[in-house]
């Protein structure tokens, strides 16, 4: 299927690549189909893209590259909401945003998805150890090139 994006133009995906999240992400209950767009084989940051929206898009990452002790409480309730039977099946990631030189992770509402059924959800954990801009890394300016 063809999906059009601001910032890669039209792409063409596998019908088996769409995630539908039924509830949207949070500020955005109206989009419910997206698509993860892998720049490279040994990518560890992805964009998560609107099929029905081509300017919204989100980068977003696997948060166990960078936190090693984080980890998503799922209740069997959430479990059959997402229609999963094993909690091996779920992949989390995390909503990405750049804040000065630093990226940072939303940690307090990650995405869960079903990567057998194709279905995610954002859950919002009360847990107040993790914040919506966990600093992940520190990204350096480019290196002006030297004038002669």
């Amino acid at each position: 299927m063809e999906v059009r994006t601001t910032r890669f133009g039209v792409i063409e995906i596998a019908e088996d690549r769409v995630i539908t999240f039924p509830k949207g992400l949070l500020g955005f209950p109206e989009h419910t189909r997206y698509c993860l767009l892998e720049p490279g084989d040994e990518a560890c940051f992805f964009w998560l893209q609107s099929l029905d929206e081509p300017g919204l898009a989100f980068v977003v990452t696997d948060p166990s590259l960078f936190v090693a002790e984080y980890s998503v409480p799922i209740r069997p309730e959430q479990l059959e909401s997402l229609s999963m039977s094993r909690i091996e099946d779920a992949q989390v990631f995390v909503i990405v945003n750049k804040v000065g030189d630093q990226l940072t992770g939303n940690l307090q509402g990650p995405l869960v998805v079903d990567t057998i059924g194709k279905r995610g959800e954002q859950m919002v954990l009360a847990e107040k150890r993790w914040t919506t801009r966990h600093a992940l890394m520190t990204v350096q300016a480019p290196q002006a090139a030297a004038s002669a």
